[in-house]
């Protein structure tokens, strides 16, 4: 779990660097990709599945 919660904090960052650089390229969709395998695995993922399922159903009502 710490390894997991490590790499999270690693992919997050450079993602959150490559975004603020404007260096989008395949090293980022890999650091992207990785950022969410990892994030996956975590505690973090059941509130973001809820979040985003609370967003999609408030689509409708807008």
């Amino acid at each position: 779990m710490a390894v997991t919660v490590s790499l999270v904090a690693l992919f997050g960052l450079v993602l959150f660097f490559l975004f603020r650089s404007h260096s989008l390229s395949a090293g980022s969709a890999f650091t992207a990709g990785g950022f969410g395998f990892f994030l996956a695995s975590t505690g973090a993922a059941e509130p973001i599945n809820q979040l985003v399922a609370a967003f999609v159903d408030a689509i409708p009502v807008l």
